[in-house]
């Protein structure tokens, strides 16, 4: 049996498919593409698999030529703004092409002419983009269906035509036959005679039936197209009515919630910090798996008690269940102010610098975030294109080196003499970085791959940090703090996000190191979620939730600390945040209490023991045994850290802090990638943020063609590397031990090098030295230029 031919190209309507090779450019030469014919219009693909959501070109054959160049080259073009050089892999698959192309082109032609209805040139291959109005969307549809109706109708017509041709020569033909057999021709010629005659009556008899299969798929078509219309504008219209009762029930949401709070105020047998909303009198938005309970807060872990007098009087080795460790009448936290440059006294000769204490005020510029952000439900939201009017202008990088505005915890966690002691203080750290957040709705930009940032308070406050974004895909920020109180800090920091309609959900991953010179302690820790509220209607608001492990790997200590997510039903202070000390036995030394957005205090455990079983009835001894709580005693709480203050008239100026508002200060002698070079961030807190926002997007136009630069280079290294090696290797470059260090958009990080945390095992970049000699200098060769 013969080899089945492909499908012979048919006129426009139908689907003509099939890889053609397209000329890309003198690089790459001619690159194999998958290209779709489909009423009237020619698009294309890099794969098979990319028909259901990217199409890389589309080409209208109403208003284009076609031309032939050879045996298997042709060229289709639409008057200048687009042309497509092709191959076909021969010449007859070439004609294929042509013969289709012409019939599209003269259908689509005819069609555009008869038809007044702009959506005719729909394209199945290329749906129209997401965020098209919904009317749109539906006359779009609509055009669809008719214009296959149209379609079909056309073919049903041409094949009448054709059957009837069929017919007519069919006739003629068979009764020139029957002359022939009437000659009564005998041998061989008769038996060919008739053979053709039956052949001939077949082809009538299946032509026949093709056209009356091809005539009921029509009447079904015309039954079921009214039916197919209705459900389609009963399901646009159900789509509309839900999207405004979202609206309306978000906005009775938000004046419950102002009612709410009101009452709340208002009665004086509540807990005034309990009961007024997240916290300060701001309305919440709780989350959805929260909403409909009565008891909202989770019982806690454990419950403390005041110790006995008896206590403070007497020493801890003579009371059993005291703590080793711990003196007997203090907290013996180390709570002695330190000097500004205890550590470096040369410098107290040279004056600090003056640093500015206000930026512009923020411009009042209206504009609908919903709007914007209702088509991008469940994206990542560094991919969402988002206009500087949502920013605040500063760059992710300068928000990490935030986290150092409480530095004097690590200061003092440095002089301490227990370890249990520096736990507390690192434990307080990583809680003391959420307070800047609480007001801070706006969104830091994304910093540019190869973007840094360098924060030197080596005379203010004995630390320098550096921070450089290593990856773009996926965006990821390296960090590394020197002190020369004792203390080193480094993180390398990738924010997953995702909008979830009503809130947008912020989950940091990556593992933040603080090593100590003294006592050669390293702790380890990682970021809460961070959640922003009202994003459809309604005042936004911050919230954290989630555990934190603070742990030292050097003596096996621990701290666990708990972040309450709010709840409006919560007898228990807003953004609360719980936390026990203990060692690597398991016995518990300090309890942590207090709010991530006010202070933290902490209480020395004297004695534990376990409470009684919680009201309730004959549960069960199981069910007993589960409800007891560890009893801790504790001696007087005293305060470890609290918030400082706002700068006057913060809320016009982002509600940035006092160190906030000095990161983005202009400075003398900073490497040319630093984030305070950024014209897009520094017109934007000038006020000019239509000039900033045309400038944001030549930045990342920039990068974009620096990327795709890249990938040529990391393809031809490929191509080289194979050509060498005599074989095709599969791995990417990642295999390659020189080229290990590289991330996965093939850039290569300047001050950090990539390799495994000895700790953690993580692949992370840890600072490889040689930034601030190069600012000492003022060399900065090797600097990209990224502005």
């Amino acid at each position: 049996m013969s080899e089945p031919k492909p499908p012979t190209p048919t006129p426009a309507g139908d689907t003509y498919k099939g890889w053609v090779f397209k000329w890309t450019n003198y690089i790459k030469g001619y690159q194999r593409r998958w290209f779709v014919l489909s009423n009237g219009l020619l698009s294309y693909y890099r794969t098979q698999a990319e028909m259901g959501h990217t199409c890389r070109g589309t080409i209208n054959l109403a208003t284009a030529s076609i031309a032939v160049d050879d045996a298997c080259n042709f060229v289709i073009s639409n008057g200048g703004t687009q042309t497509y050089h092709l191959k076909a892999s021969c010449e007859v698959e070439r004609q294929r092409w042509i013969t289709a192309l012409e019939l599209a082109k003269a259908k689509a032609a005819r069609m555009q002419a008869e038809s007044d209805d702009s959506g005719d040139d729909f394209s199945l291959s290329c749906p129209p983009a997401p965020h098209g109005q919904n009317a749109a969307a539906a006359a779009s549809q609509n055009s669809e269906v008719q214009s296959t109706l149209r379609t079909l109708a056309s073919k049903v017509e041409d094949l009448s035509t054709c059957n009837d041709l069929i017919s007519k020569h069919g006739s003629a033909l068979q009764r020139s036959l029957s002359e022939l057999d009437s000659l009564r021709l005998t041998g061989e010629a008769g038996d060919k005679i008739r053979q053709v005659t039956e052949r001939a009556t077949l082809f009538r008899i299946t032509s026949n039936a093709m056209i009356n299969a091809c005539r009921d798929f029509l009447a079904l078509s015309q039954a079921h197209s009214k039916r197919w219309q209705k459900a389609l504008q009963a399901e646009r219209d159900q789509r509309i009515r839900l999207e405004e009762t979202l609206e309306q029930l978000a906005k009775q949401h938000n004046n419950l919630e102002r009612a709410f709070r009101g009452n709340s105020q208002s009665n004086t047998t509540l807990d005034s910090k309990g009961s007024a909303g997240p916290g300060k009198g701001e309305a919440s938005d709780d989350d959805d798996d929260n909403e409909f309970f009565d008891a909202m807060e989770e019982a806690p872990e454990f419950i403390t008690v005041p110790a006995d007098p008896q206590f403070h009087k007497r020493s801890s080795s003579n009371v059993s269940g005291f703590n080793s460790e711990m003196g007997s009448d203090d907290q013996s936290l180390n709570e002695e102010p330190l000097s500004a440059n205890q550590d470096s006294p040369s410098l107290d000769l040279v004056p600090v610098k003056k640093r500015r204490s206000r930026i512009p005020d923020k411009p009042n510029y209206s504009l609908n975030l919903w709007s914007i952000m209702k088509n991008c439900i469940g994206k990542e939201l560094s991919k969402i294109p988002m206009p500087v009017n949502f920013n605040e202008p500063i760059s992710m990088l300068q928000r990490l080196s935030e986290d150092l505005e409480y530095h004097e915890l690590l200061d003092k966690g440095a002089k301490s003499g227990s370890a249990l002691e520096q736990l507390c203080y690192v434990a307080a750290f990583s809680i003391s970085s959420y307070s800047t957040t609480v007001h801070r709705t706006g969104k830091p930009f994304n910093p540019l791959l190869g973007e840094t940032y360098e924060l030197d308070r080596g005379r203010e406050s004995g630390y320098r940090s550096l921070c450089e974004q290593v990856s773009h895909h996926p965006p990821a920020a390296a960090h590394h703090v020197i002190s020369s109180r004792g203390w080193t800090l480094r993180q390398e920091i990738t924010v997953a996000s995702k909008f979830r309609g009503k809130y947008i959900s912020i989950m940091p991953l990556g593992t933040i190191h603080a090593i100590f010179e003294k006592g050669d302690n390293h702790y380890t820790w990682k970021k809460v979620t961070t959640t922003v509220h009202n994003i459809i209607v309604g005042k936004l608001w911050i919230d954290q939730s989630g555990e934190i492990d603070v742990v030292n790997h050097t003596t096996g200590d621990r701290c666990h600390l708990k972040f309450a997510p709010y709840s409006y039903f919560s007898r228990d202070v807003a953004r609360k945040v719980t936390g026990l000390v203990t060692d690597k036995d398991g016995k518990a030394h300090y309890v942590l209490s207090g709010t991530w957005d006010e202070k933290m205090e902490f209480s020395r455990v004297m004695q534990s023991s376990r409470g009684s079983s919680s009201s309730g009835g004959a549960a069960g001894e199981n069910g007993a045994e589960a409800r007891q709580k560890t009893v801790y005693q504790t001696l007087k709480a005293r305060e470890i850290w609290h918030k400082n203050p706002l700068p006057e008239r913060a809320e016009t100026m982002y509600f940035f802090t006092e160190l906030a508002l000095t990161l983005n200060e202009a400075e003398e002698g900073v490497a040319p990638t630093d984030s305070r070079q950024r014209p897009d961030q520094r017109l934007m807190e000038a006020g000019r943020w239509d000039e900033a926002n045309a400038e944001k997007q030549r930045l990342e136009e920039k990068q974009r063609s620096v990327r795709r630069e890249r990938e040529r280079e990391a393809a031809s290294l490929r191509t080289s590397s194979q050509s060498e090696e005599g074989t095709a290797v599969e791995e990417d470059i990642f295999t390659d031990p020189a080229l290990k260090s590289v991330p996965h958009d093939n850039h290569k990080a300047l001050w950090f090098d990539r390799c495994d945390d000895p700790i953690t095992g993580e692949p992370v970049h840890i600072y490889n030295g040689g930034y601030w000699e190069a600012k000492d200098t003022g060399t900065w060769e090797g600097c990209g230029d990224i502005f």
